[in-house]
């Protein structure tokens, strides 16, 4: 089942399903993305800030999007971002098993145009021990039901 706008309610929620992450995934997307050495060298990751290899946090933000469009969010139409506020107040281990919880803060119908309105989700990646690695309140455009 897809939702539009009208189906939106304030206080809603929507669990996706869960993913887990290894250091082969990390280092792989670090390579193409982010070729930083903690996230693409388990000794260089040692001497770092981070004290191990971490996932980069772009990489943690694709996981998050996967599990979203995978049924975590089922907005019609698809999960269309107009823009938001991003945070990472932890790092993604090896092993971390990431589930993304999103809640509806607001839904308002387009004053301009009629087929679509605006969502704002407050979208929280959190990992096996409930921590949250990733936090994103994002304002989304949802199609409104056609009559």
């Amino acid at each position: 089942m897809r939702l539009y706008l009208e189906d939106l309610q304030v206080g809603q929620r929507f669990v996706s399903a869960s993913h887990t992450v290894d250091a082969a995934q990390i280092v792989a997307y670090a390579a193409q993305f982010d070729p930083q050495p903690f996230h693409l060298d388990t000794e260089a990751a040692k001497a770092s800030l981070f004290g191990g290899l971490v996932a980069s946090g772009w990489h943690t933000a694709g996981i998050t999007m996967r599990l979203l469009v995978d049924g975590g969010l089922p907005i019609a139409g698809g999960i269309i971002g107009g823009g938001g506020e991003l945070s990472w107040p932890r790092p993604v281990r090896p092993g971390d098993v990431l589930t993304v919880e999103t809640e509806v803060l607001e839904a308002v119908p387009s004053r301009s145009k009629p087929d679509r309105g605006s969502a704002t989700m407050r979208i929280t990646t959190r990992n096996q021990d409930g921590e949250p690695v990733m936090l994103f309140t994002v304002k989304m455009v949802v199609p409104r039901r056609p009559v």
